[in-house]
């Protein structure tokens, strides 16, 4: 694995937003890694709040890109759950990316691209867990005595490792490690059944004897 930059900062509003800072000012550079104690303006997707509290692992992965990859969103969801698995704890994938544990969510993962870069945003709840109103959550102090520092060194070697595996492995492994396989699911307002990925990424629903083949919506389960 080749060497990174570790820019470690103590609160700040959203290591998110330090990596695009660092873009748009020329001083980013492929394989960097920003870490903060706590966040005070952490996002999730759909720029939902990220509630980040002292304990937890607040981290934003740059790396120099060529094109883009619709398909990292899965690596990056099978990266967390192999660290957390390095730990002896049994994680699930929520599509597309949420990690849950006895379903309850741990992890969550921002995908954001910017100029010839992307940033990898990921979060961990390791000593503290917020009450959301949209999700049960949990830590991984319920499960294991690790650190901070535990996770982010085991975590640093997973997603360098995962981010250019090849899509098939990837969607094996995620696979395995879904959670819902061949169960019944809510896709907007319909009752379907979850039967996996197919090659481009897509998630193949059925609908009696229809398929349904989507990227971007929510499903509940």
């Amino acid at each position: 694995m080749d060497a990174y930059k570790l820019i470690s900062l103590d609160k700040i509003p959203s290591t998110q937003n330090w990596a695009h800072d660092l873009i748009a000012n020329n001083q980013a550079s492929d394989r960097t890694v920003i870490v903060a104690t706590a966040q005070t303006a952490g996002r999730g997707r759909y720029r939902r709040k990220w509630v980040s509290h002292t304990g937890n692992l607040y981290a934003s992965f740059i790396y120099k890109i060529s094109e883009r990859n619709p398909q990292l969103s899965y690596a990056m969801a099978v990266a967390v759950a192999e660290t957390l698995i390095e730990f002896g704890i049994n994680p699930k994938i929520k599509w597309p990316n949420d990690i849950l544990i006895d379903g309850k969510k741990i992890s969550g993962i921002l995908i954001e691209y910017c100029q010839n870069f992307v940033i990898i945003g990921i979060g961990i709840n390791i000593k503290t867990c917020p009450t959301v109103p949209e999700h049960q959550t949990t830590k991984v102090n319920n499960y294991a005595s690790v650190t901070v520092d535990d996770i982010l060194n085991v975590l640093i070697k997973k997603v360098d490792k995962l981010r250019n595996v090849d899509f098939e492995s990837i969607r094996n492994r995620w696979t395995e490690l879904a959670l819902g396989i061949n169960k019944k699911i809510h896709y907007r307002g319909q009752e379907m059944e979850f039967i996996g990925l197919n090659a481009n990424g897509a998630l193949i629903l059925r609908h009696g004897t229809d398929y349904l083949m989507t990227y971007g919506d929510e499903i509940s389960m």
